[in-house]
């Protein structure tokens, strides 16, 4: 454990940061940790957890001080994400969605727009990012939301599915086509809709396999009308902002993941230590020791590179989408691999629910899955080695 540690002191917090993250420990141990067992079984919201989160601000991290917040580096934004994810990994994608959404608004709205739309958002409400339809998943582009122009006002018309805080956030920031751009490429623009705008429904909530207490529901728009302030940039400017999201939202997914594999092997190394078979702890045999050196040295791997892909952020590089894509790529087939080991490490027990080691390994299958498969993300990876 002494090697994983030494990585965790070489990040240098200052004051500042380290006050921070002992408050998002003390939340994480003593408030989120212990209901989320009881959360996930009963797959309810986990109201308690988000009013601790706020009660210490923690929203405020990510937005800009001129609209009530106390930003700090990306770097600790995403070691927030991985103690909270640690703790349990439905409040960790909660707490990450808000930013998802509202990141965009930061980097590419207006100042009226960010004086308007943000400072609920600082003081603790609930972000969405709704991208996703029944017939437009990974290809974004064949989305079929519409939004329709009509005075100062744009009607909205289409659905969105696997929505998470779809139906709890205060702000949705909402991709979709503009009616009067032809070009499938082009025509993609992006919103703001508020909570409780008319037209905008609920039209069900996923039974998952994992993140139970997390709400991931399918939206409609019944002709939801919008201001027309609230879109971001000119219509047709979409396309971009959505890359450019997703560059910032997938380091953050990687964060997520490296918080759930953190959890399988701090428990997978506490039980091999405490857990006695043939005379000996389970630890002690050599294929078991085999295993945990290897899924160490990718969490290793994994904590160095999402601390790099954090440095190009803070540093303005333009250009971080395909390492971006390294770090959800490996952190969160590593949150399965680490998962599946932890139910092997603990035998039947791991199997049931005495245990968090199965809750783990269904809540680790979804970080391969959401914010770009990872087949999608080896392809966008794999191509760029094409010449031209």
């Amino acid at each position: 454990m002494k090697l994983l540690e030494r990585i965790h002191a070489s990040r240098r917090w200052n004051e500042e940061e380290r006050l921070v993250l002992d408050q998002v420990r003390r939340v994480a141990e003593q408030v989120i940790a212990p209901n989320a067992g009881r959360y996930d079984e009963s797959a309810e919201f986990p109201w308690a957890n988000v009013e601790a989160l706020n009660s210490i601000g923690l929203n405020a991290i990510f937005v800009p001080e001129a609209y009530g917040g106390a930003p700090m580096s990306f770097r600790l934004y995403l070691e927030t994400v991985s103690i909270i994810s640690e703790a349990c990994a439905s409040t960790g994608i909660i707490y990450a969605t808000s930013f998802h959404g509202m990141k965009p608004l930061i980097d590419f709205g207006t100042n009226e727009q960010r004086a308007r739309l943000l400072p609920r958002i600082a003081e603790g409400g609930l972000g969405a990012l709704a991208i996703t339809e029944p017939t437009a998943g990974s290809d974004a582009t064949g989305m079929k939301t519409s939004f329709t122009p009509e005075g100062d006002e744009i009607v909205v018309k289409g659905s969105k599915t696997f929505i998470t805080n779809g139906d709890v956030a205060d702000r949705i920031l909402l991709f979709g086509k503009w009616s009067e751009i032809d070009d499938p490429k082009k025509a993609i623009s992006v919103l703001v809709m508020e909570k409780d705008t008319p037209g905008l429904k609920v039209i069900g909530k996923e039974r998952k396999m994992g993140h139970s207490a997390s709400s991931t529901c399918a939206l409609a728009f019944e002709r939801a009308r919008v201001p027309r302030a609230n879109l971001i940039g000119n219509p047709g400017d979409g396309l971009g902002i959505l890359l450019a999201s997703l560059n910032k939202s997938r380091p953050s997914v990687a964060a997520h993941a490296r918080g759930i594999a953190r959890a399988a092997f701090n428990d997978m190394v506490a039980y091999a230590n405490d857990r006695s078979q043939s005379g000996r702890r389970i630890l002690e045999f050599q294929g078991n020791q085999f295993t945990l050196a290897d899924l160490a040295t990718e969490l290793a791997l994994v904590e160095r590179w999402i601390d790099y892909v954090a440095d190009l952020v803070e540093a303005g590089e333009p250009d971080f989408g395909l390492e971006a894509s390294m770090a959800k790529l490996r952190a969160s087939d590593l949150a399965m691999r680490m998962a599946t080991e932890c139910v092997q490490f603990h035998g039947g027990y791991g199997y049931c629910r005495d245990y968090r080691a199965e809750r783990l390994m269904r809540d680790a299958k979804i970080t391969q899955i959401w914010e770009g498969t990872n087949q999608i993300h080896r392809q966008l990876i794999g191509r760029s080695f094409l010449t031209r």
